[in-house]
This record gives structure tokens, C-alpha cells and sequence, in this order.
């Protein structure tokens, strides 16, 4: 329907305008054959969903984007369809660059700006536009937590077949895992919701363009799209959500290695890998790695993980990965990665043990990300950065500049976590377009999980943070550490531990931090997070009657 709409429109204003008709390509007699050939091939069945983007370049003063399906039936289509567009192109020297305004610019098609975007059109009829010149959904849904996700899904199935025997089934204590199966489906998944993406920007008329944007002033936006074309954008007010993307570290062929981007682009599974840094995604895929049954060594700057969470999360779950077999490398340091031929990597470092070599398959670098701001042009706007790099943003994600904003992975303040983006994304909307001067998101208490093995999560201050704000007798600390009863049937080595903290202050014991690791973790957490958001009192978690068995029940009955 809507091809044939445009069709329709393009019709009527070819027949109102001679100018434009004598720039069309002069195989192209009349409109007809254009209305009806494409009107053709949509009735014929042959198209189907809304993401095939098909351009049909008309003039220096027209272009019609026509919404149409990735998936033909036959090539058959695929030629017609352009053979139609090609009637209807015109050379690049020709083309000056289209001219739109909006009243909002998304700058970035991740899922920050999208919600913002969405909640600006949808809900306040604002006309917005949303520039993305990757795919849609951004870092969580395409290389991110997402298909992270999958594959920790599978990483916790492999264990569970491991663990089966103890309850009585006779099966084989490893299994075969088809990666490239796997990975087949998971990016098919993946496809999927990035249509789902595109429907609903569709469904809150939000305009998408796919291509790279650049800064001309702090109102002007050009847009280069994928056929090398050009759109030129004015707004009234423009949010930068562009996002990040993951380092490289300054060791010497330090490219023939991958970043988490490239953990999703294996074909094969690796049998040895070494896994470069200490945050939560050098965690949580040398966690995958290790149970889905590829050698792994973990090499870290310090002796710890994830030294921003609370020290239990830290001794324990350290713990917990060398006694599933993950190879640790210690106060390390890289020096150099070599191409050693077959396939294989060859890594020099040095660490607690003295200098050495390592040959694996992979080398994933999980150092940090910085904000994706290189083609951006920020300079001509006057935007202010910090010394990393980030965008600097008030309370309201404001910049320094009084009509563009900033939110999620590119600016300054808050957590590289979608859920955070999403929720200042929506809050930004409502401020700008719908009349809640001091809607803003509130960047304390933000619960966050990671999908080690087991999971973790934590929320408000560590214990370390709660006593340097509050002093040491001002706050009290409850913990608990005990074996969930999904391993009672195993043996001893086999079970993996469970530990819960709750930090509190005050004469009213308000909780400030809770810090949980074992089965379920991210489940639970969700649930707790909200009492602890609106002030909640260990006397508060103490009235709660516990789901017993389970291990949550810990939390509501700590002494």
C-alpha cells in the first residue's frame, strides 16, 4: 500500500510539474509504466515486510524514498525492481543534496535515541528524524547484551548437561556444540529485531534515514547515504546518541585479535583462547568461552575483576572461575600479538610468573570503549568533551550548547547500560516536547547484572564506597554465604557458591548497597531493586515473608 501511494503521489506531481518531468531518465515515457510496474511486483506476493530501502533518485529538487521488503521471492523481482530505479536515477554530479527539516534530530540508531525519538513523535507528534549508519538497535542489540545473552543461554546449558548426572540421568557429562549452527540462529534472531526496530519507528512516524551524519553548525546536519548521496537536515533541537565502540590496545599487531564486536563474527569455535582485560564483558566471555568448552586464559592488569563491585563479588567469583578451569595471567601485561600461521595467534606478555608466550586461536580484547564520535564533526558545534573523550551533559543531559543533548554510551554521565538510555531517553522527550519541565533521570540506585558464572548483580554503594561516605560506624553490613539447594545432589567440587550482602545506615537501617552472586541473580535483583529505589529498611525487607525453598528468601531473613 504504501509503494503504491508513492507511486501515486510521484504520479501527481510529475502530471503538475513540466520541469521535473524533463529531468526523468528518457527511457521513461510516462508515470504509467512506473505506477504500474512497481504496483506489479508488490501485488505479485513477491515482497514482503518493510526494510528493503529502494531509492529512486529523480531530480536535484525530488527524491522519493519508497518503503520495501529485504526479502524477494525471486531474483526475478529483484532485476525489475531495478531496472524501475535505475529509469529513475540521475548521475552524482547532478544531484544537490536533499533538504529537510525537522523538529527533532536522533542522531544514532541505538536504543537511547530510538526511545527518544519515538516518545517525541508517537506521544507528542513532534516531527522526528533518527540517522543511524549501522543497524538499528545499537551495540545491546547487535554486538551487546543481546546476543551475549543467547550465548550465555548455551554457556548455561552446557553446564546444566554437566551437572544432570547428579540427578539421576545417564547422560554424558559433555556434549558437542554445533557453533556455527548456533550462530546461524542467533543472528537470525538478531535480524529479526532489527526489523521489529525499523516497524516501530515506522509505527511512531519517525522518518529513517541509513547513513553518517556530520555536524555543519549546531543546527545543520549532513547526512552521506549509503549510495554516497547527500541530505541535508536542519533541526531545532538534535540529541547525540551515537554510542561507542570497543579499544584496541597499543600492542604491536594488536589488530589481529578482536574486540566484542568480533566475538560475534566467529564462524568457528576457538578450542584455545586468551581473554585481555577486567570489566564485565572480559568476564562474561571468558565465562562463555570456558563452559561452552574452549581452553581459556584470562589475562588481567591486577589480581582481580571487576574491581568496581563490591570486594565479595570480587573474591568469590575469582575464585569461582578458576575452579571451573579458567587459566589465569595475573598483573599482566601484553607486548606483542604475531600471525604464527594456521589460523593461529601468538601473544607475548608478561604477568605475575615472568615473561612468556601464549599461541591460541583468539585474542578478544575487553579493555574499554570510547564514545563513537570520529565522524561526527562535534568541533563545529562548540560541544565540550572530557579528557576521555565523552560529551559532557548536566542532570537533563544538556550540553553546553542550548539546543543539542547527549545520553547513553557518548556522554559523561551515568552507566553504559541500555535500560539507563532508554529511561533518559524517554525522560529528554518528555522535558523538550511534553511539558515536564524536570523530567530527568535520576542516575542513583541503577540496578546492573553480569552474566558471569554464576551471575552477579549489585545496586547503591559497595562496601568500600558505603564507608567512606557514611564512616564506619555509620553503617551496618549484612551478608550470607551458604550452597543453593540446586546442588545438594552433587558433589562437593562441583557446587558453586551463593553470597548476599546488604549494606544499610542509619538509626532506620536503610539499605544503600546490596550485592548478590549465585543462580538467578539477575531475576532477582530486578524485584529488590525497586524497594531499594523507593528507600526501603532492612526492617522492610525483615516484614516480607519468605518464598521458601529459594535462595532469594535470604535476603528478607539475614540476622
Amino acid at each position: 500500500m504504501f509503494v503504491t501511494a508513492a507511486a501515486e503521489f510521484l504520479s501527481y506531481r510529475l502530471h503538475h510539474n513540466k520541469s521535473l518531468r524533463h529531468t526523468l531518465h528518457p527511457s521513461v515515457s510516462s508515470t504509467t509504466s512506473f505506477v504500474s510496474e512497481i504496483v506489479s511486483v508488490v501485488r505479485e506476493g513477491h515482497l514482503h515486510a518493510s526494510s528493503f530501502l529502494i531509492k529512486l533518485s529523480l531530480s536535484p529538487t525530488l527524491r522519493l524514498f519508497v518503503s520495501a521488503p529485504t526479502r524477494l521471492a525471486n531474483t526475478a523481482s529483484v532485476q525489475r525492481l531495478s531496472n524501475v530505479s535505475r529509469h529513475f536515477s540521475s548521475t552524482q554530479a547532478d544531484m544537490a543534496p536533499i533538504q529537510k527539516e525537522v523538529d527533532f534530530l536522533v542522531i544514532g540508531g541505538g536504543s537511547g535515541g530510538l526511545a527518544a525519538a519515538r516518545r517525541a513523535s508517537g506521544m507528542y507528534g513532534v516531527k522526528a528524524m533518527a540517522i543511524e549508519n549501522k543497524r538499528l538497535g545499537g551495540t545491546c542489540v547487535n554486538v551487546g547484551c543481546v546476543p551475549k545473552k543467547i550465548v550465555w543461554y548455551a554457556a548455561t546449558m552446557a553446564e546444566s548437561i554437566k551437572e544432570a548426572k547428579a540427578y539421576g540421568f545417564s547422560v554424558n557429562q559433555t556434549a558437542p556444540f554445533d557453533w556455527p549452527t548456533f550462530k546461524h540462529k542467533r543472528d537470525a534472531y538478531i535480524k529479526r529485531l532489527n526489523g521489529i526496530y525499523e516497524k516501530n519507528l515506522g509505527n511512531d512516524k519517525v522518518e529513517y534515514l541509513h547513513g553518517t551524519a556530520s555536524f555543519v553548525d549546531q543546527h545543520n546536519v549532513k547526512v552521506v547515504l549509503d549510495d554516497k548521496s547527500e541530505v541535508s537536515v536542519k533541526a531545532k533541537k538534535i540529541l547525540i546518541a551515537v554510542g561507542g565502540h570497543p579499544n584496541f590496545p597499543p600492542v604491536e599487531g594488536a589488530e589481529l585479535g578482536i574486540t566484542s564486536d568480533g566475538f560475534f563474527d566467529i564462524e568457528k569455535q576457538p578450542k584455545r583462547v586468551a581473554v585481555v582485560g577486567g570489566g564485565y564483558i572480559a568476564v562474561e566471555m571468558a565465562g562463555m568461552f570456558n563452559a561452552l568448552g574452549t581452553e581459556t586464559h584470562f589475562f588481567l592488569r591486577h589480581d582481580k575483576f571487576l574491581r568496581t563491585f563490591d570486594p565479595m563479588i570480587q573474591d568469590k567469583l575469582v575464585d569461582e572461575y578458576k575452579r571451573l578451569g579458567v587459566k589465569f595471567h595475573t598483573n599482566s601485561s601484553q607486548s606483542k600479538l604475531e600471525d604464527i600461521g594456521n589460523g593461529q595467534k601468538r601473544l607475548h606478555y608478561k604477568d605475575s610468573d615472568g615473561e612468556g608466550t601464549l599461541d591460541v586461536d583468539t585474542v578478544l580484547w575487553a579493555i574499554g570503549r570510547s564514545p563513537e564520535l570520529e565522524k561526527l564533526n562535534l568541533d563545529v558545534t562548540k560541544v565540550k568533551t572530557d579528557k576521555k573523550g565523552h560529551i559532557s551533559v548536566d542532570d537533563y543531559q544538556n550540553t553546553n550548547i542550548d539546543n543539542i543533548y547527549a545520553l547513553g554510551d557518548v556522554c559523561d554521565k551515568g552507566f553504559e547500560l541500555t535500560p539507563v538510555a532508554i529511561a533518559a531517553g524517554r525522560r529528554l522527550a518528555d522535558r523538550l516536547f511534553g511539558g515536564k519541565e524536570d523530567s530527568r533521570l535520576i542516575y542513583d540506585n541503577i540496578p546492573s547484572v553480569v552474566f558471569a558464572h554464576p551471575e552477579c548483580g549489585s545496586i547503591g554503594l559497595t562496601e568500600p564506597e558505603a564507608r567512606e561516605k557514611y564512616g564506619d560506624d555509620n553503617i551496618k553490613v549484612y551478608s550470607s554465604s551458604f550452597t543453593a539447594m540446586y546442588y545438594s545432589m552433587m558433589e562437593q567440587d562441583d557446587k558453586a557458591p551463593t553470597a548476599y550482602k546488604l549494606i544499610v545506615t542509619g538509626k532506620e537501617e536503610k539499605v544503600i548497597g546490596m550485592h548478590i552472586l549465585g543462580l538467578g541473580s539477575g531475576e532477582i535483583l530486578q524485584g529488590f531493586g525497586v524497594a531499594i529505589k523507593m528507600g526501603a529498611t532492612k526492617a522492610d525487607f525483615d516484614r516480607c515473608v519468605a518464598i521458601h525453598p529459594t535462595s532469594a528468601e535470604e535476603l528478607v531473613t539475614m540476622k
